[in-house]
C-alpha cells in the first residue's frame, strides 16, 4: 500500500505584492491577508510518498538554517527545525528517507536540507541515505546564479550535496532512483531547470509544482509571481501542465499554500482554471 503524508517546514512570511505580481492588492487580499508588513503566511509544505517500502520525499522546506536576523527579515516561523519534528510525529527522522526531489535549490525548498542553526557552527548536511535528485539545469543554475536571484540560493549547500556521493541530475522526463513512476516536466518561468514531478498514484497524476504553481490562487493562469523570470513563458507552462492535469483526472499537490496541500484542477463557466476539491494536509492518505 502506498501512501501520502503532507509534512511542514518551517513556515515563512513574505511580501504579499512580491508573491502575487501585477495583481492589484485589491484583488489579492481577497484570497491572503496581509500583515502590518505587507507580508503574506506561507507555508513550506513537504510531500512525502511511502511508495514500495520506500520514503520519498518532495523537498524539505526552509528549514532553520537562518541565523536569527535572515530569520526575521524571512519571516521564518520558528529556530526550530519543525520538517523534522514533524517526521518524528509520524514514526520516522530523516535517517529514514531513502530519496529526496528538490524542484530547484532557493532556501525556501532546499533549506531544510541543513541542520538548524547554531551559533559558531557549521551547517552539516541531513538525510545520510538519501539520494538527492535534483533538475541538472537547476544545478547549474545554484552552482552559478544570476544577479538577480543569487540571494535566493545557499553557497554553502550546493558543496555539501555534491561531497556527498549521493547526487542524482536528473537529464530527461526520468531518474534512476525513482523509476517510471515518477516523472519530471522541466519549467523555466520561475527559474531555469525547475523540476515538475508528476506521481503516478491509484488516485491519478499528482503534479507536485512547486513554484511554476505555489497555491490554490496562483490556479489563475494570469497570477503570477514577481520572483519569477519569466512570467509570460511560467503561464504557458502553467496552462500546459493544467490541461494535462484536467485531461487526465489529475490532483496538484501545493508547497506554499497555507491552506491547501492537495486540490483537483477543474474550469469555470467562462473557462478559467480554478482549484476545487481542496484539501487539507493528508496524513498517510491511500494512493
Amino acid at each position: 500500500m502506498s501512501s501520502l503524508t503532507s509534512l511542514h517546514s518551517n513556515a515563512q512570511r513574505l511580501d504579499g505584492g512580491a508573491m502575487f505580481g501585477n495583481a492589484p492588492k485589491a484583488l489579492w487580499t481577497r484570497w491572503m491577508t496581509p500583515d502590518d508588513d505587507n507580508r503574506v503566511p506561507l507555508a513550506c509544505r513537504c510531500l512525502l510518498w511511502q511508495h514500495k517500502g520506500r520514503n520519498i520525499l518532495f523537498e524539505t522546506g526552509i528549514g532553520a538554517f537562518f541565523d536569527p536576523k535572515m530569520r526575521a527579515r524571512f519571516g521564518v516561523s520558528s529556530g526550530e527545525h519543525e520538517l523534522l519534528h514533524h517526521l518524528a510525529s509520524i514514526g520516522l527522522t530523516h535517517e529514514d528517507i531513502d530519496v529526496v526531489v528538490l524542484s530547484h535549490l532557493h532556501f525556501d525548498h532546499a533549506g531544510g536540507l541543513l541542520t538548524a542553526w547554531q551559533e559558531d557552527h557549521t551547517p552539516e548536511l541531513l538525510f545520510p541515505n538519501a539520494t538527492f535528485v535534483v533538475g541538472r539545469e537547476a544545478w547549474e543554475r545554484a552552482k552559478a546564479p544570476h544577479f538577480r536571484d543569487r540571494a535566493s540560493f545557499i553557497p554553502a549547500l550546493q558543496p555539501l550535496l555534491e561531497a556527498s556521493g549521493r547526487l542524482e541530475l536528473v537529464d530527461g522526463p526520468h531518474t534512476p532512483a525513482l523509476g517510471e513512476e515518477v516523472s519530471f516536466v522541466v519549467s523555466h518561468g520561475h527559474t531555469p531547470g525547475l523540476l515538475v514531478s508528476v506521481l503516478q498514484t491509484s488516485l491519478g497524476p499528482i503534479a507536485y509544482a512547486a513554484d511554476l504553481i505555489p497555491g490554490a490562487p496562483w490556479v489563475h493562469l494570469p497570477i503570477t509571481m514577481g520572483y519569477d523570470r519569466f512570467p509570460e513563458l511560467l503561464i504557458e507552462e502553467k496552462q500546459r501542465l493544467l490541461e494535462y492535469l484536467l485531461a487526465n483526472q489529475g490532483w496538484l499537490a501545493f508547497t506554499h499554500d497555507p491552506d491547501t496541500a492537495l486540490a483537483r484542477v477543474a474550469k469555470d463557466e467562462r473557462g478559467r482554471f480554478q482549484a476545487t476539491h481542496l484539501h487539507g494536509d493528508l496524513e498517510r492518505h491511500s494512493a
